[in-house]
C-alpha cells in the first residue's frame, strides 16, 4: 500500500455531539510502518474503518496529555491485544505517559489477568514499551526519523510538534499550539503540514454551548492558532500541502469548509486540505484527498 495520511478524528476538544466529528487521532503510513498520532476517543474504530488490522499496531505517538489526545490510548492497545496482538507496541509520549499506562493496566487488572489465565494471552505489560521524550531526535530506525519540537500550549508545558521523515518524504504535525513562529523552521520544506486551526467567528457560539464561558474563551485564545496563523506558518515553512486539523469549532452548523478556506487563503496560497473524519491524504502529492 502506498504511503498515506488518514485523519481519523478531526475536531479540537473532548466534547462529543450528535452527528459531530471525533477528537484528535491520525494514522500515518510511511516506510512500511503504521504510526498512530494521538489517541482521542474514536481512534480504535477509526483505525478499523481505515482497514488497519489492530493486530498490526506498531508505533503510537502522543503529542501531549490533554484528554482529547490520550483518552483512548489504553483502550486502543487493550482492544488490539484482545484482537490477537502478538508483536510489541512502542508508545512515545511526553512525561506522564508511562504513569497513564500503568494506571490504565491497574484499572483493567481483573480483565487482563483473567484473559491471560482463561485465553492464554501474553501479558500485555510485556508487550508494550513506553518511551517518554522531549525536544530533539525521538527515534531513528530503518530509515524512519522522528523529531520533536516543544510548542506553545499553555498551561501544558510538555506539548510537542512531531516531524516524520522517510526516503525524502516528510510530514509534520503541529500538535496543539498558539501561533508559534519556530514551528516554521521545524516544518521547513515538509511535504505535508498538519496544523491545528481555530475560526474566530465560531468561538462565542462554542463557548456558549460548552459552558465555562470566560475561562474557556481565555484558554482557547491563549493556547490555539487561528486558521490564518496556520497559513502563516505554512507559507514561512514552504510546505507542499497544508492540512487544517483539530478544528475549533468543528461542529458548528453555521460554519462550512468555505469559511475555513476563506480564512486561511489570506495567508496561504498553496495546496490546502480541510480535515474531516476519515479523509485520506496521499503522500505522493495527491491533487484530491479522498474519503477512505
Amino acid at each position: 500500500m502506498r504511503d498515506r495520511l488518514v485523519l481519523l478524528g478531526s475536531k479540537g476538544g473532548p466534547a462529543l455531539r450528535p452527528g459531530g466529528p471525533w477528537p484528535s487521532s491520525s494514522l500515518l503510513e510511511i516506510g512500511g510502518r503504521n504510526i498512530v498520532v494521538d489517541c482521542g476517543l474514536g481512534v480504535t474504530r477509526g483505525l478499523a474503518d481505515a482497514g488497519i488490522s489492530l493486530k498490526t499496531l506498531d508505533l503510537v505517538f502522543i503529542t501531549h496529555l490533554h484528554s482529547d489526545h490520550v483518552l483512548e490510548l489504553g483502550p486502543l492497545i487493550h482492544t488490539a491485544w484482545t484482537a490477537g496482538l502478538a508483536t510489541p507496541v512502542t508508545v512515545f509520549g511526553p512525561p506522564g505517559t508511562d504513569h497513564y499506562w500503568q494506571r490504565f493496566c491497574q484499572a483493567m487488572e481483573f480483565d487482563i489477568e483473567i484473559r491471560i489465565a482463561d485465553e492464554g494471552r501474553p501479558d500485555i505489560l510485556d508487550m508494550v514499551s513506553i518511551i517518554e521524550f522531549g525536544e530533539g531526535r525521538v527515534m531513528e530506525e530503518r530509515g524512519l526519523k522522528i523529531s520533536a519540537l516543544r510548542v506553545d500550549h499553555p498551561p501544558v508545558t510538555d506539548c510537542f510538534a512531531l516531524r516524520f521523515e522517510h526516503a525524502g518524504q516528510s510530514v509534520v504535525f503541529s500538535a496543539d499550539t498558539a501561533f508559534f513562529p519556530p514551528l516554521a523552521d521545524f516544518a521547513k520544506g515538509a511535504d505535508i503540514l498538519v496544523h491545528e486551526a481555530m475560526l474566530e467567528e465560531g468561538i462565542e457560539r462554542l463557548v456558549a454551548k460548552t459552558g465555562n464561558g470566560a475561562r474557556l474563551r481565555e484558554h482557547l485564545l491563549a493556547s490555539h492558532s487561528f486558521a490564518g496563523e496556520a497559513g502563516r506558518i505554512a507559507t514561512e515553512a514552504g510546505v507542499g500541502r497544508l492540512v487544517l486539523n483539530h478544528l475549533i469549532p468543528a461542529d458548528d452548523p453555521e460554519i462550512g469548509e468555505a469559511d475555513w478556506i476563506a480564512a486561511v487563503r489570506k495567508t496561504w496560497a498553496g495546496d490546502l486540505t480541510i480535515a474531516h473524519d476519515g479523509l485520506v491524504v496521499g503522500l505522493e502529492h495527491d491533487p484530491e484527498p479522498k474519503d477512505r
